[in-house]
């Protein structure tokens, strides 16, 4: 085991810096490696610009550490960023970057996890030992397009909302958006608010979280002009009092060159796609030893609230689908059960 460290935390972003100092502040010895170059990386590099927090601050405040004064009850992304960047000064929180785990195995005999880790930069291959493992990479580590024939033949842009910044570059084109969640419907209103002719689809009901984002919605309709084929449920309803069926159009059924069509055989012509479609989990492909909380979706098996610990000192943080909420109330559970077994094991 390397000398010092008793807790090996897998991630940095807020579910791995909130563990950090939780650990710290039990004065728990652990390390921290992000296969990125920087903390919260999604926020830093693949968020758009007019991002941000859904729910009010109070609801969003990482452990031991409140916003400052003065911040907006919906802190936007730079704001956010600027507060986890903080944070990690606070707690003196200096994670390895570059470092991508390769595979994370339970040995049995020596009642230890064993963690392959490869230097990014150097290639060089590591072998961590330590006795309780925090998967912290979060449920957002892959980018998830879902599969639509002909999308390799689209001659438009087709891109991933990690990878949408601000609608200024679509000015005057037409867009397409698949997804009506949170981030599908700020993107479509950036699009609209910069001269897009914009248009919204989703395959399957989604939850738009806030009553706020509802009335967001449909006001987006309303005086944007956009073109909603389906949404939310709730959203659906609304939207069908005021503005009659918004959802004529159906779900994408083929991609061709220049144009997309829905089922129904409507075609409509598209200068750019964008997928508000979602992440993936890709905790599987390196944690070989987590049968007793990881599905094969590698998301957890239990629920929220008994979804963050396994067995054998192995600990997931930032999967309770409950936001920067659940991020909280996770690490401070696992510090707190990390603990524990310490002063049991001591004894």
């Amino acid at each position: 085991m390397k000398e010092g460290m008793v807790v090996l935390i897998v991630g940095a972003g807020p579910a791995g810096l909130a563990t950090a100092a939780c650990l710290a502040q039990r004065h728990v010895p652990y390390i921290i490696v992000e296969r990125e170059s920087s903390t919260a990386s999604l926020w830093h590099h693949r968020a758009y610009d007019r991002l941000k927090l859904h729910l009010a601050k109070e609801f969003c405040e990482l452990p031991h550490m409140a916003y400052p004064a003065g911040t907006p009850t919906y802190v936007p992304r730079d704001m956010f960023v600027e507060y986890l960047d903080s944070y990690a000064d606070q707690f003196g929180i200096r994670p390895r970057y570059h470092t991508a785990v390769e595979s994370a195995i339970y040995d049995r005999g020596k009642n230890q996890w064993v963690v392959l880790v490869r230097d990014m930069d150097t290639s060089v291959v590591a072998r961590l030992a330590t006795q309780f493992l925090v998967v912290a990479a979060g449920e957002n580590s892959a980018a998830s397009i879902p599969p639509i024939p002909g999308l390799s033949r689209f001659e438009g842009e087709a891109i991933h909302s990690s990878a949408y910044k601000s609608g200024r570059a679509y000015t005057g084109k037409s867009v397409l958006v698949v997804g009506a969640g949170n981030s599908g419907m700020e993107i479509a209103y950036d699009l609209a608010t910069h001269g897009a002719h914009t248009s919204i689809v989703v395959r399957s009901p989604v939850h738009i979280m806030t009553k706020e984002l509802i009335w967001y919605g449909m006001t987006m309709v309303q005086n944007l002009g956009l073109n909603v084929t389906t949404v939310d449920s709730l959203l659906v309803m609304a939207a069908n009092f005021y503005f009659g069926d918004l959802s004529k159009h159906g779900v994408p059924r083929n991609i061709n060159t220049n144009s997309v069509e829905f089922h129904g055989g409507r075609q409509n012509s598209f200068d750019a796609i964008v997928f508000a479609t979602g992440y993936k989990s890709t905790v599987n492909a390196w944690l070989k030893n987590g049968e007793s909380m990881f599905k094969d979706d590698s998301f957890p098996k239990n629920y929220f609230p008994n979804h963050w610990r396994g067995e054998n000192g192995l600990y997931c943080a930032g999967f309770a689908r409950r936001g920067l909420a659940g991020i909280a109330m996770d690490a401070k559970n696992i510090a707190n059960d990390i603990v524990a077994a310490m002063d049991k094991i001591s004894c």
